[in-house]
């Protein structure tokens, strides 16, 4: 496991209320935009806080022959289940984590029904399942039961977990997958890769960036917000994530060659800051991590980041803070809600450089 200490060691506390800022529910994007690379792009000088108004499409102008970019490769798993009791009495599961032997942790609605040896029945009953376990915090461990490739017969029957502040159901399912997705295991989509089309990574490798992959499989634990008062008491949850060979050596090459590393999302960062060495080397590895990137964590190996707007009080907004500053980031949202950018999964972007 890749833990942050460094962060943490600081004896400075840090109210969560310093990430607050006030968002507008209708500025809350509820659908995709008929194309990928036109949502809009607000960029920022993380060292001076200066802003300016673009589109995504613009992204190969604000690149150099000898920058790379690093995109999570994770595929979004259709892990929100809808089935019905043998009472008759419905019950959603959403898959978080494959434990092995045809069980998974999930999250369960109904709870309070679905206790030790409670049964689902999904489909025609092409798809069972049995509560094995109830697991600490309330998630259970839950037995499938099936005929064929587990994977298939998710693909027929499950839904895409949309984050809880998406309240339409989604009409093409591939709108929230990336362009590049290709390692199947999350629970949602690392969304900063949503704006990319083929056409535009294109353009981009023929500059001479390299567009390199790592993959974190993201739990829904993205969504879980900071409960306590002083971020430092936050416990991150866990994800898995691998960085390739290749990968690592292409990073490595840039670095030495001083190129900038571009994270494409906060997966992308913190995949990259928990498998790089104090000198700045970059490991081919694989492995949990539950790394918490706020204000005061020293980067080890990005140089910017590509990323949406995210939720007030929020991890996510923590570790912007952490690599432009509060004030500038804090202003960059609030000149963002002022020009009417769409917010977290379907919104539109920033490029902090």
């Amino acid at each position: 496991m890749v833990r942050d200490q460094e962060a943490r060691s600081s004896n400075l506390r840090t109210p969560k209320s310093e990430f607050y800022f006030d968002l507008p529910p209708e500025l809350i994007a509820q659908t995709p935009i008929p194309e990928r690379d036109h949502s809009r792009l607000l960029c920022m000088d993380k060292v001076t806080g200066e802003l300016a108004h673009r589109h995504f499409y613009e992204l190969p102008s604000l690149l150099h022959e000898g920058d790379c970019l690093v995109v999570n490769d994770s595929r979004v798993l259709p892990a929100r289940l809808i089935g019905h009791r043998p009472s008759g009495g419905a019950a959603e599961l959403v898959l978080l984590k494959e434990l092995g032997d045809s069980c998974w942790e999930c999250l369960c609605r109904p709870g309070k029904r679905l206790r030790e040896g409670a049964e689902v029945l999904f489909g025609n009953g092409e798809l069972t399942a049995t509560v094995e376990e109830v697991l600490p915090g309330g998630n259970r461990k839950i037995r499938f039961h099936y005929e064929g490739i587990f994977l298939e017969v998710l693909d027929r029957l499950g839904k895409m977990p949309l984050p809880p502040y998406i309240k339409e159901e989604l009409s093409d399912r591939e709108r929230y997958q990336t362009v590049y997705s290709r390692e199947l295991g999350s629970a949602a989509a690392p969304t900063a890769g949503l704006h990319f089309t083929p056409e535009l990574l294109a353009r981009i490798r023929e500059m001479g960036v390299p567009i390199c992959p790592i993959t974190l499989h993201v739990g829904l634990g993205t969504f879980r917000p900071v409960k306590e008062d002083e971020i430092e008491d936050h416990e991150m949850h866990s994800e898995f994530c691998i960085v390739p060979e290749e990968t690592a050596e292409t990073v490595n090459r840039i670095k030495r060659n001083n190129g900038r590393i571009i994270a494409v999302g906060t997966t992308s960062c913190r995949t990259l800051e928990s498998f790089t060495d104090d000198d700045g080397t970059l490991r081919a590895e694989s492995g949990w991590t539950d790394i918490f990137i706020y204000p005061g964590y020293r980067f080890r190996c990005i140089d910017a980041l590509i990323t949406n707007f995210h939720l007030p009080e929020s991890t996510l907004i923590m570790l912007v803070s952490a690599l432009a500053g509060r004030e500038h980031v804090l202003n960059a949202y609030k000149v963002a809600v002022e020009n009417r950018y769409r917010f977290f999964s379907f919104g539109d972007a920033m490029f902090l450089s």
